[in-house]
C-alpha cells in the first residue's frame, strides 16, 4: 500500500469484547489514545465494541482507518501485531477473534460498495487469555503503552510523509 501525506481525517476504531479479558484490548486502549491525541486535529476515535455491521458507516466514512483489536496470531501473549491493507482478512480470512466475523463482513461490504478506506492499518495484540473477566491480563495491560505508541507513530507517519 502506498503511503501519501495525510492532512485529512484519520479514524481510529477500537473493537473488542470487554467481557473476555484480552479480547477487549481495542476498547481498553482508546482512553490512552484520547488523552495522547486530545490536541491533534482531524482525529476521530470510535468505540466499536462488538457492533458488527453497525460499524459499516464509520468504516465507509473513513478515508484513513486504524483498527485496534485483539489478534490471535498464535504468538506469545502481549505480542503487538501490525496488518496493512490486504493483509487484514476480509470475510474469508482467518477468524482472528471471537467477534471478528462481523467485522470481516463489514470490510467485505465496504469493498463491494467501493467505499473502502484509502489507507487501512490494523494494530492488535495477541491475547494472553480470553477467559471471562473485564480486565486485561497483567501481560497485555503492561503492553498498552507500547501499542498506543505504535498507533501514534502510524498517525505521525501518515501526516509527515512528503
Amino acid at each position: 500500500m502506498e503511503n501519501k501525506k495525510i492532512d485529512e481525517k484519520i479514524t481510529i476504531l477500537g473493537i473488542g469484547n470487554t467481557l473476555f479479558s484480552d479480547e477487549g484490548v481495542g476498547i481498553h486502549l482508546l482512553p490512552l489514545l484520547e488523552e495522547a491525541l486530545k490536541d491533534v486535529e482531524n482525529i476521530e476515535i470510535v468505540e466499536g465494541l462488538t457492533d458488527g455491521m453497525k460499524l459499516l458507516g464509520p468504516v465507509e466514512d473513513a478515508e484513513n482507518l486504524i483498527i485496534i483489536d485483539a489478534i490471535n496470531a498464535g504468538k506469545q501473549g502481549g505480542t503487538i501485531i501490525t496488518l496493512v491493507g490486504d493483509e487484514i482478512p476480509a470475510y474469508f480470512g482467518i477468524k482472528m477473534s471471537v467477534h471478528q466475523m462481523g467485522f470481516q463482513e463489514v470490510l467485505l461490504a465496504a469493498k463491494m460498495r467501493e467505499r473502502y478506506p484509502k489507507q487501512i492499518v490494523m494494530f492488535g495484540m495477541q491475547p494472553t487469555s480470553l477467559e471471562l473477566g473485564v480486565e486485561l491480563t497483567e501481560i497485555n495491560q503492561s503492553k498498552l503503552g507500547e501499542l498506543a505508541k505504535v498507533v501514534i507513530d502510524q498517525i505521525n507517519n501518515w501526516r509527515n510523509l512528503l
